[in-house]
């Protein structure tokens, strides 16, 4: 496994922006493909965005598509989650997470293919 820490959230009006980062130690950090989720006060977690290992392909729920830009630098071990336009309904606790289940051809995008985990980042947006 390999250890994960967020950072980044806070609080933010609708419409503005954050960049969330996620530094991993431990292992192989190019080996792992890359995901966030969030969970809302009530709700379930849920699949944000998914990256490969390589950076070159990158997943995104419908409701995050064309406002949230997932990326990674594999020399710095460290994934990032840009977060523009946003909603109060992305008000969550955000997690990052590092799948030893992926391949270079396949990136899990569900909570279940990802076995290493943060402790979560809050990111509250007011209106």
């Amino acid at each position: 496994q390999v250890q994960l820490v967020e950072s980044g959230g806070g609080l933010v009006q609708a419409g503005g922006s954050l960049r969330l980062s996620c530094a991993a130690s431990g292992r192989t950090f190019s080996n792992y493909a890359m995901g966030w989720f969030r969970q809302a006060p009530g709700k379930e977690r849920e699949f944000v965005a998914a990256i490969s290992w390589s950076g070159s392909r990158t997943y995104y729920a419908d409701s995050v598509k064309g406002r949230f830009t997932i990326s990674r630098d594999n020399t710095k071990n460290t994934v990032y989650l840009q977060m523009n336009s946003l909603k109060p309904e992305d008000t969550a606790v955000y997690y990052c997470a590092a799948s030893s289940n992926s391949t270079r051809f396949y990136t899990p995008r569900t909570g279940p293919g990802y076995d290493s985990w943060g402790q979560g980042t809050q990111v509250t947006v007011s209106s």
